[in-house]
């Protein structure tokens, strides 16, 4: 596997909006207030000669890349929009990785973001219309594969609920964080059910949000600051759909897998529980965070629930995850949440992270699934 990738790109400037229902804000607002928080943060007061280009994610666009330019006067410049389930912002920032790379641009601009809360509808318009041929929702599809995972290794509620407070305890230390609210385990099981064994806290929601983060040529990541982040890897993956594949065992999540393989090959990981410090995973409900540790190779399939009772991956544990709470406590503006969960990784690294903060950590994951799920993307980054 190609490790052309590592360590010639770096993150010099991060930023975000409030997350949140930010219904006195329109989507212009919330990425002037992303973008320039990530100029500021790299020292750049100058983006029109310094930003030579823009990627943007986000599932449910406007106007396109014209609503970027508006938003940050950035005409004359190429912008470029990617649209592609959950792993949207992630896969945003591997075009902006790659374009550095290639030698295309000296500095780019990347940016997630997503207003949903404007769309007059409830819930996100993901395509998930049927499972084994009977309507579904995705709550009601990754409730299939929990009821599976509590038959297979005689988990619970309990289990996931663990899961809930974990994060619900981290994103009050997050400031830009939606829910700022500490649960108990019994909270979780005594709210009402969404989806068995999904309760109302088992589910993220949606939200209105923006990150953004400036990448640049590594050899110019220090003109910038003093302190920057190398990227180590950054990977895609597309699986069969799941409802349609004969070997799917509703236990693991096939383009996860994929991608942690190719991620973890160009970045130079044999072993990533124990070279990983710190972790961004995705945790659209408890289960999906409970089968992600296992399927990026964190812990052994059917041995998740162990570690959640140890504390394993708790903010004061061996392998913290989802230090600001995770999609749990920001919610979920589809193309926003993979470059928030740089945004976080990139504090961390840094030592920015405040009450959260991971002591020394120098090597951080993050980690999105879209679809039924069918996509996946993982962003590695580093200490120079």
């Amino acid at each position: 596997m190609s490790e052309s990738i590592r360590d010639k790109v770096a993150v010099v400037g991060v930023g975000a909006c409030q997350f949140g229902e930010n219904w006195d804000q329109s989507r212009e607002d919330m990425i002037v207030d992303a973008a320039y928080e990530a100029y500021a943060d790299a020292g750049i007061d100058d983006p029109q000669n310094r930003i030579e280009a823009v990627f943007a994610g986000a599932v449910y666009p406007r106007e396109g890349s014209a609503e970027i330019a508006e938003a940050l006067k950035l005409f004359g410049k190429p912008i470029s929009i990617v649209s592609d389930y959950c792993q949207t912002g992630t896969d945003a920032f591997r075009f902006g990785v790659f374009s550095v790379a290639c030698g295309m641009y000296d500095t780019v601009l990347v940016v997630g973001f997503d207003k949903p809360k404007d769309r007059g509808v409830s819930g996100p318009s993901v395509a998930f219309d049927r499972v084994r041929g009977l309507p579904s929702t995705p709550a009601g599809w990754f409730s299939l594969c929990a009821a599976r995972y509590f038959e297979t290794f005689d988990a619970g509620r309990e289990d996931l609920a663990k899961i809930a407070v974990k994060n619900h305890h981290n994103g009050t230390l997050a400031p830009k964080s939606m829910l700022k609210k500490e649960i108990t385990v019994d909270d979780v099981l005594k709210a009402r059910i969404i989806s068995w064994p999904f309760g109302l806290f088992d589910c993220a929601a949606q939200s209105d949000g923006a990150a953004a983060c400036v990448i640049t040529r590594a050899d110019l990541a220090k003109s910038f600051r003093d302190d920057p982040v190398m990227v180590k890897a950054v990977s895609i993956a597309v699986a069969e759909h799941p409802q349609r594949d004969p070997d799917f065992d509703f236990l693991a999540w096939k383009p996860t897998i994929y991608a942690a393989k190719d991620a973890y090959a160009q970045a130079g990981i044999t072993e990533p529980f124990r070279e990983l410090d710190v972790v961004q995973l995705h945790d659209c409900f408890t289960l999906t965070e409970m089968l992600t540790y296992e399927d990026l190779g964190l812990c052994k399939k059917g041995e998740a629930k162990d570690h959640i009772a140890s504390g394993t991956f708790q903010l004061d544990g061996e392998l913290p995850v989802n230090t600001d709470g995770g999609l749990k406590t920001f919610g979920h503006p589809t193309g926003a949440t993979g470059v928030r969960m740089i945004y976080e990784n990139t504090l961390q690294l840094q030592g920015r992270a405040g009450p959260r903060q991971v002591e020394g950590a120098s090597l951080a994951l993050s980690h999105n699934i879209g679809g039924p799920p069918t996509t996946c993307g993982i962003a590695i980054l580093g200490r120079d």
